[in-house]
């Protein structure tokens, strides 16, 4: 997801796919732990994400307080 989507989502939004992409995270870090994942890059590149929206969900709501 680049950054101009993440801009274009509303709160609920971001706060639904920060949910998501946490479960993803979790759901990959127990694959790799069971055995080695094809892509372990996808785990950084969750978590990098993760924050990407975390950012933005802080952005807009420090924008409506």
């Amino acid at each position: 997801m680049k950054n101009a989507d993440i801009k274009k989502l509303s709160v609920e939004e971001l706060e639904s796919q920060i949910r998501a992409e946490r479960e993803s995270l979790q759901r990959t870090r127990f694959a790799h732990a069971i055995s080695q994942i094809e892509n372990p890059i996808k785990i950084r590149a969750t978590r990098r994400l993760i924050a990407r929206l975390m950012t933005e969900l802080r952005a807009k709501t420090a924008q409506t307080k």
